[in-house]
């Protein structure tokens, strides 16, 4: 792996996860919700799976571990995954990641209840009310007007965020110690028998006309670039940081989202879009206490600087 700062790296994963989003919002234009989802985990856990064995790797033999690659399957890709292409069939996809980026409100709540080394603090406290201050800004205009579309469509992408959450304290709590790809790529698995046959049973794909290139090459590009490649970068940074270094990918995926939506789909958030971003980042910054912008004068030097992990 090229010797490139550490926040390269992360605006390169960002660009990798931010366009997600855009290639979501056309997918769905002429592919339902679930086949999208169905494409994304099959295609990608077979991509996947060549780039474990070409490394030399193998998935685990069949045992209890297996447990917890179809919970992991199910909340952290199945569930997210099909919640967001549902719920962009009535927001903006700039929207979606904007609530995708309430991953850390819900995080902090969840784990309050679900581990018993992570409480709340004074510091989350605020970050949580801070969070739902921005949440209430940006359902608020569409509770007012009676807009029940784009209700379900926020509370579908808080749903995803919410999924995502569960599935990052239980992988910490469970999934610990693997080689690089192994879980992602049990994960696809698991969730690829689980969508597929939906998607076949519900929305018989195969019925449906022949998508345009457009929306091939949005479903080639979200399982290619912001999947498979997605995590194999990842956890190649993961190597040479920790995760709070990791967690500036929270903060840069909504603004390759929205720079997106804008150019290319001609989106533009309305007045409680720009309220309610900033506060759901102020709220993720109080909640980890502000440690990757500011955190720098603990060890002398910007974070972004740090020497690469050998």
């Amino acid at each position: 792996m090229l010797r490139l700062p550490i926040l390269i790296w992360l605006i390169i994963l960002s660009l990798l996860w931010g366009p997600a989003f855009l290639f979501m919002k056309v997918a769905v234009q002429e592919v339902p919700p679930l086949s999208v989802a169905a494409v994304r985990v099959g295609l990608g856990a077979v991509l996947l799976y060549l780039i474990l064995r070409w490394q030399g790797r193998s998935l685990p033999k069949p045992g209890s571990v297996w447990k917890h690659f179809i919970v992991m399957g199910i909340t952290s890709n199945a569930i997210p995954f099909f919640l967001l292409n549902w719920s962009q069939q009535y927001i903006d996809s700039a929207l979606a990641a904007i609530l995708v980026g309430t991953m850390p409100l819900f995080t902090i709540l969840l784990a309050n209840f679900l581990t018993v080394d992570d409480t709340l603090s004074m510091g989350k406290v605020v970050g949580v009310v801070i969070g739902f201050g921005g949440l209430v800004v940006l359902f608020l205009p569409a509770l007012l007007d009676g807009v029940q579309a784009t209700v379900r469509g926020l509370s579908a992408a808080i749903g995803a965020s919410i999924s995502y959450s569960y599935a990052f304290i239980y992988a910490r709590q469970r999934l610990r110690g693997l080689p690089p790809l192994v879980a992602p790529t049990a994960q696809l698995l698991t969730a690829s028998l689980c969508l597929v046959p939906l998607a076949l049973l519900i929305e018989r794909p195969f019925a449906l006309p022949l998508p345009s290139w457009p929306v091939i090459s949005a479903l080639l590009l979200i399982t290619i670039l912001s999947t498979v490649l997605a995590f194999v970068l990842y956890y190649r940074v993961m190597e040479r940081t920790n995760a709070t270094t990791m967690s500036v990918v929270t903060y840069l995926n909504p603004i390759v989202a929205t720079i997106l939506g804008g150019v290319v789909l001609n989106e533009s958030l309305q007045w409680n879009g720009y309220i309610g971003a900033t506060l759901i980042l102020m709220s993720a910054l109080a909640i980890n206490e502000a440690r990757v912008p500011v955190g720098w004068w603990r060890v002398g030097r910007p974070w972004w600087r740090m020497p690469a992990k050998p």
